[in-house]
């Protein structure tokens, strides 16, 4: 047994040993990974050269150490010279230059006051900030431009010229007149989502967290989360705005108006979501700028506020790879590109499979292979691509020009063979579907308080279908083509603070062809049509936070050439805070439209993309025309946020080819109306880093056919009742998001059995939309991660699944007879089964 004495010796032996065991284990690194863990533990930003530091290695500082601390430790350590400014940053110079004191006090120009926190960025991308005094300093040596900029100021490039440090700089800084758009709250549904003054809903995809189902910032799938924006059939070329059709939404890319809105035949945007930097959604009180709608405007800009840095993107998922480049050629001019395309040529994977079967079902691709029992063969190829150009000039202090070219492109090849009794029959089926558009803005900043805008673009859609039969040696050749252009002019004038007016002029050419050439029997026919539009908008703003009341009133007066009719449409925004936390809004807009898309046939374009763009003739194809009120109230309160909205809308001019009828109606030619009654209502809920909703919403619609013996009869796109419950949670670099939708089933038409005589069954209805298909229920999820690494590169991963519980959700159903078996037969439409995805990014 040890004695104390020998024990007491051994334990100072075991720490002395620990000691210089610990001592021997100090590894020494890199300055540049230390001063890395130094901004991440206290949130600072080191601007240094690589020269100054590249040859240093040393054993880093306790952690433990204050932010002061270190910076002796690295000074005493190093020789190097740490300048602390606000403990935001640290510049770090060589002691041994010989530099020279540079200061400076930055003023207002209009009050002589100084300004704290200015940003002053030397030309090595150095930042340093002013104090309470307006006062700034810095070393250097050899004459050297600096920028200075602040918010609310007109920025500035000072070049310095060696003065004596006694005698520092006077930068003046003259106010920036700007009339802010005030927004509500800064996240809703998700952050990047926000609800404005307007009424309108914006999207900051850059600030994007996450939705259930979506691990991209998508525009046209994040927009039907918001109450009152649906899709009966899933697809983004299919989205209802209060009981609105697709096509009456105006859908602008950069000013180009889109005719073609999804690829995959609606199951993806078309438009990149790693490009816009603000998204605008109206669903009422649309600003009179914006014509040819009688639903919502979608308006997408990729055009930055400020310049911002090179970087370059890309990504892949499950569907697609996507490449994202952007530099800037000078201080005042950029380059932007991108391009995104289908992996299908390489891999079918599980959710191409899932996407595929949900497109062609009860298609007359699907129908092919039907009661075909030996030899049957089917190749199918599909693929799509989008690409983007944008190009910005700036010229002088007030001009800019930007470019913006984008094209789009979906190709379909399906080659069927069968052989059935000794007779072989084949098929070979093309489908192109593509949209081209261009669109040049100059903008002039003539002072303070007027902007001048003119811009000039061109849209052009193609859809183009091919088919080949070997059976009946017949050509099917059916084609819809779209030719869009017109110019812009609008001028903005800042009467006062709280006061501004626009006026402009548009001018607005569609052309639209539609084709088709049959042989075997021979048939041909093409039909072009060409609508010129001119229109005159005047709006003002009245925005005074002091008051708190925001109005906002235009008119848009189109005349349309050749019918040599004028039309007014008056948009009103209003707005009262009745108290910090309550909102109250009325909107109000009257609209019109000359375009629209009809359905001649179900089996048009193989079944598939079945809807042709046509334009009114002002007799059998009215102009439509919208008129749309509505009302409500906005509360938020303790990070509480409820949004009721009760809305009332009627269109009229709509006919019976635009609305899908697949019963009694589908080969009706008549015009009529529709009229919606809807309630919209959202709660939400911020606890720390997890956000929570529930939205509900209520539609009445219906159609007004006055010459048809049933006149009144519920809307096909109906849905009565939505309710959405979802929760997400975000934090650091990790989001997850989990949500349920539930839909009452839309309209349908069932059979009048009793009528049928099923030996030579001929299909007998009753009245139209006499009955709904069922309830639908969907679980989505989703969740991202992202991380960076030490030289700035950062990583995306994501994954996403819908319909998580394989829910069959019914989502059409209609009869036809199957000339075969001479019976009839029921089909039943479905939406995506289980389909999970997975996508992958690098920035940097």
């Amino acid at each position: 047994m040890l004695r104390p004495k020998q024990s007491h010796f051994l334990i100072l032996l075991f720490f002395v040993a620990l000691n210089l065991f610990a001592q021997d284990n100090e590894k020494t690194m890199p300055i540049k990974k230390i001063l890395f863990d130094i901004e991440q533990q206290h949130l600072v930003s080191f601007n240094y050269t690589e020269d100054n530091i590249v040859n240093y290695e040393i054993t880093p500082p306790k952690k433990s150490l204050s932010l002061g601390q270190k910076l002796e430790y690295l000074a005493k350590e190093t020789n190097l010279s740490f300048e602390n400014i606000g403990n935001k940053f640290i510049n770090i110079y060589k002691k041994t230059e010989e530099s020279q004191i540079i200061c400076g006090y930055v003023l207002s120009g209009k009050d002589k006051k100084p300004i704290e926190n200015v940003n002053i960025t030397l030309p090595n991308k150095v930042h340093i900030t002013t104090d309470a005094n307006g006062y700034f300093k810095f070393k250097k040596r050899g004459e050297i431009i600096i920028s200075v900029t602040h918010i609310g100021f007109i920025s500035k490039e000072i070049t310095t010229n060696n003065p004596d440090s006694k005698n520092c700089l006077e930068i003046l800084l003259e106010p920036e007149i700007t009339v802010l758009q005030e927004i509500k709250t800064n996240s809703i549904l998700a952050s990047g989502i926000s609800k404005k003054t307007d009424g309108s809903f914006e999207i900051k995809p850059k600030k994007f967290g996450i939705l259930p189902g979506l691990i991209e910032p998508d525009a046209l799938q994040t927009m039907q989360q918001i109450p009152g924006v649906n899709s009966i059939d899933e697809s983004v070329s299919s989205i209802n705005v209060r009981g609105g059709t697709h096509d009456q939404n105006l859908f602008l890319w950069n000013g180009i108006r889109m005719f073609q809105t999804g690829h995959f035949f609606g199951l993806i945007s078309v438009f990149n979501p790693n490009l816009p930097h603000t998204i605008s959604i109206y669903k009422n009180g649309s600003s009179a700028f914006f014509g040819e709608s009688v639903s919502s405007v979608v308006t997408i800009s990729s055009t930055p506020e400020t310049m911002e840095k090179n970087s370059f993107g890309a990504g892949i998922n499950m569907i697609n790879a996507d490449i994202y480049a952007k530099y800037n050629l000078s201080k005042n001019s950029s380059l932007e590109i991108s391009g995104r395309k289908s992996i299908t040529d390489f891999v079918e994977t599980p959710t191409y499979k899932e996407y595929f079967d949900k497109i062609f079902q009860n298609t007359t691709i699907t129908d092919f292979s039907k009661n075909q029992n030996t030899d049957y063969q089917s190749d199918k190829k599909f693929d799509f691509y989008d690409a983007t150009l944008k190009y910005v000039q700036k010229i002088g202090l007030k001009d800019q020009i930007v470019l913006d070219l984008i094209t789009i492109k979906d190709n379909l090849k399906v080659f069927q063979s069968a052989t059935t009794n000794d007779t072989y029959r084949s098929e070979n089926n093309t489908l192109q579907q593509q949209n081209y558009g261009g669109n040049l803005l100059w903008t002039r900043n003539w002072n303070d308080s007027n902007t001048t805008k003119i811009n000039v673009y061109n849209s052009a859609y193609d859809l183009l279908a091919n088919q080949k039969t070997t059976f009946d040696n017949q050509i099917v050749i059916q084609e819809n083509t779209v030719n869009n252009n017109g110019v812009n002019l609008e001028n903005n004038h800042i009467i006062t603070p709280k006061f501004n007016f626009n006026e402009g002029y548009q001018f607005n050419e569609i052309g639209v062809t539609n084709l088709e050439d049959v042989t075997n029997p021979d048939f041909y026919r093409r039909v072009k049509e060409v609508l010129r539009t001119h229109a005159l908008i005047f709006e003002g703003k009245y925005n005074d936070t002091i008051s708190r009341i925001y109005f906002k009133a235009g008119t848009r007066i189109n005349y349309i050439d050749k019918f040599k009719k004028c039309i007014v449409e008056p948009r009103i925004q209003f707005g009262y805070s009745i108290n910090k936390n309550l909102i109250l809004e009325l909107l109000g807009e009257l609209k019109s439209q000359t375009s629209q898309q009809i359905i001649d046939l179900q089996k048009d374009y193989f079944g598939i993309e079945k809807r042709r763009w046509i334009i009114s003739n002002d007799t059998t194809i009215p102009i439509q025309r919208s008129k749309q009120l509505s009302f409500n109230l906005f509360y938020k309160k303790n990070d509480w946020l409820f949004d009721i909205e009760n809305f009332y809308k009627k269109v009229t001019g709509i006919t019976t080819s635009s609305q899908g009828f697949q019963n009694q109606l589908e080969f009706v030619k008549m015009a009529g109306d529709y009229e919606v009654l809807g309630t919209e209502i959202l709660a939400q809920k911020k606890m720390n880093h997890f956000l929570t909703w529930l939205s509900y919403t209520y539609n009445h619609n219906n159609y007004h056919f006055t010459n048809y013996e049933y006149p009144t009869f519920p809307n096909n796109f109906e849905i009565i009742h939505t309710a959405t419950l979802a929760g997400m949670y975000e934090k650091n670099n990790f989001k997850i998001a989990l949500g349920t939708k539930w839909t009452s089933g839309r309209p349908k038409t069932s059979l009048d059995n009793t009528l049928i005589d099923y030996s030579n069954p001929v299909l007998v209805y009753n009245t139209p939309n006499n009955t709904n298909l069922h309830n639908f229920l969907q679980v989505n999820l989703s969740s991202t991660y992202k991380w960076e690494t030490i030289k700035g590169v950062q990583y995306k991963l994501g994954l996403s699944v819908l319909n998580i519980f394989n829910t069959k959700n019914e989502i059409n159903e209609y009869y036809r007879i199957n000339s075969l078996t001479n019976s009839v037969e029921e089909v039943n439409t479905f939406l995506l089964r289980r389909t999970p995805n997975i996508s992958f990014r690098v920035l940097f």
